[in-house]
């Protein structure tokens, strides 16, 4: 179908192309408005799927494979709105795309699947409703914010444009090359950065600041998605930042010296750091490999706020701060643009007008806005569905193993499974800087630290969570449970694969001498590095697997029976991994948070005292 039986395909709103399906619970992209004739429509259809290629003009990438426009060249896009403007840049940006315009379309007609035009509801809405549930997420809070967009229909013009919008960062080996692994936890890192960009955004974070790590939270997701952890990271904590090596724009390779004794938020931006050193610096601390980062700057609160029509807010007591510009009498409020930012970014309008408590702030707006992502209003509207995903995809940086729509929908879906009544937010126990007379920054308080830590490393959930990881872990748990072999018939062979060094041998010395167990090789180093120590063993060696993880303090999650009885003197295999610390020492990690260590529940409304 041409233009002029159609009008023109660029003034037409993408968002209103978006029709449900009854039959599927998705959105589909319809381009046809006019009813024209069917062998036209035919061969002009938008394909249903965002990796299936099909007709479009210029919603290419930037990697030039995808079909250029009828004449020839890419159209040069304004991302906001207000004309034509240059990408804005934030730390350590590379692999950028070219500028992305507005995307031509060619026109679809039916396609004969029975979905209804656009403009007119199913009566089947409600049901496709709650199956979309699980194909959204978004959260935003502070200086940060992130959306994963599940696109299973959408058309490729629109998988184009929004795959264009995203901006990419090599961080070399920092991160994970996969996108998940389904049978591990995911580790994310949302980091905010205070870099003056857009307009009106001059009385925030620091004048000509190169972008640092202003606020950070990491996204810890339960191996078996049931639970999650977002643990907020004080960027006036006094830490190390380890060495890293950045990737440069040419490819090459550049190492940063490691800074002692500095602020978290030094951990990105300063002495060219970007990313990777931060993903570095969160690992350095909390023991924590982190998969993979998404970056945004102050636009990111403003757009993804009002993209989602407001975002609800309960204040204890009337706010006006002269400094943020907020002012809000007490009660419940919906905000958007310039007030959400305000919102997260006051510091003396709660608590004790600390970075701390404005963490809390953080946690209340982001929980409201994942509420509010997950509602019936959000999710069955294809307007809001589609403003949501193009201020996402414009706000965020990420790294590039996940620098695509098809790969942040394949993420959205492994995380949409959690539900927000198990999302827990906690923020890293610190301390006064005690080297301080003016109190300015804060160090780690190890004490109440380390505990918290070993539960994420541990993937335990902060929130009681009824589910087939728990029916799994009594099970495991039961293995236990059994007469126990004499240690002088315990045979095993003791491999390290874990950080201490030389614990094989320190193991093997402590059975045979300690614990009577005669009958123990070191057998060095393990294959390859392992997180978690496992006891491997057969059907008929039960009982001595039993005796010697009750010697070694090993949970029932290490315990690996095997399918075949184990034949004439073969040996148990014990790999030590990362929870190793020392023989003697028990693995089973703590289970409850220490007591005074703030945490709230994303399911919760709260109001900001």
């Amino acid at each position: 179908m041409d233009a002029q039986s159609r009008g023109r395909a660029d003034e037409i709103d993408p968002a209103d192309q978006w029709v449900l399906n009854p039959q599927t619970g998705d959105y589909e992209l319809r381009l046809n408005h006019s009813g024209g004739d069917s062998a036209s429509s035919s061969r002009t259809s938008a394909p249903r799927v965002p990796n299936s290629r099909g007709p479009v003009r210029d919603g290419d990438s930037e990697h030039g494979d995808a079909p250029r426009d009828g004449r020839g060249g890419r159209r040069a896009a304004a991302r906001d709105g207000h004309g034509p403007a240059a990408r804005h840049e934030v730390p350590g940006q590379r692999g950028r795309r070219s500028a992305n315009g507005r995307r031509g379309q060619d026109g679809s007609g039916s396609d004969g699947s029975g979905t209804e035009p656009a403009g007119r509801r199913s009566r089947k809405a409600p049901k496709a409703a709650k199956s979309r549930r699980k194909k959204v997420l978004l959260w935003t809070g502070g200086t940060m914010a992130f959306v994963l967009v599940g696109l299973s229909a959408a058309g490729y013009a629109l998988y184009q444009h929004f795959n264009g919008n995203l901006d990419t960062v090599d961080v070399g080996g920092s991160g994970n090359k996969n996108v998940f692994d389904t049978d591990a936890p995911v580790n994310i890192l949302i980091i905010g950065t205070d870099k003056r960009t857009g307009k009106g955004n001059e009385g925030y974070g620091d004048k000509g600041s190169v972008g640092h790590a202003d606020t950070n939270i990491l996204f810890h997701v339960s191996e078996d998605r049931t639970n999650a952890t977002a643990l907020s990271i004080p960027r006036d904590m006094i830490t190390d930042i380890p060495k890293c090596t950045t990737r440069q724009p040419d490819g090459s390779e550049k190492t940063i010296p490691g800074t002692p004794n500095i602020r978290f938020n030094a951990s990105l931006g300063q002495d060219g750091r970007d990313p990777s050193c931060t993903m570095d610096t969160v690992k350095e601390i909390t023991g924590l490999e982190v998969d993979h980062f998404m970056m945004v700057d102050f636009n990111a609160v403003k757009e993804l706020s009002t993209a989602v029509g407001g975002v609800e807010v309960c204040l204890a007591k009337p706010v006006k701060d002269e400094k943020s510009h907020l002012d809000l009498p007490a009660g419940e409020h919906r905000i958007q643009g310039e007030d959400a930012l305000a919102f997260v970014r006051t510091r003396h309008s709660f608590g004790n007008e600390s970075d701390l408590d404005r963490i809390k702030v953080q946690q209340q707006f982001i929980a409201s806005m994942m509420r509010q992502m997950q509602s019936d209003d959000t999710l069955t509207s294809p307007t809001k569905l589609y403003k949501l995903a193009d201020a996402a995809t414009n706000a965020l940086t990420v790294d590039s193993a996940i620098g695509s729509v098809k790969k942040l929908a394949s993420l959205a879906q492994e995380l949409g499974k959690v539900n927000t009544k198990n999302i827990t937010f906690t923020t890293v126990p610190v301390l006064d800087n005690p080297a301080e007379k003016v109190k300015a920054t804060v160090v780690l308080n190890e004490a109440k630290a380390e505990p918290l830590f070993a539960m994420m490393r541990n993937d335990t959930s902060l929130t009681e969570v009824k589910s087939q990881k728990k029916a799994a872990k009594s099970k495991q748990d039961a293995l236990l449970k059994g007469p126990k072999a004499a240690a002088g018939d315990v045979r095993v062979d003791v491999y390290n694969g874990g950080k201490v060094a030389g614990a094989a041998q320190t193991t093997v010395a402590w059975l045979q001498n300690e614990k009577g167990v005669l009958k123990s090789s070191n057998k060095a180093n393990a294959p390859a590095k392992t997180a978690k120590t496992t006891l491997e063993y057969a059907p008929n060696q039960a009982d001595q697997a039993r005796a010697l993880a009750a010697m070694m303090g090993l949970p029932g999650s290490a315990m690996k029976q095997g399918t075949e009885d184990a034949e004439g003197l073969q040996a148990m295999v014990l790999t030590l991994g990362d929870d190793f610390e020392s023989a003697g020492t028990p693995i089973v990690g703590p289970t409850k948070v220490p007591a005074d260590v703030q945490q709230a529940n994303a399911d919760k409304a709260e109001c900001a005292k």
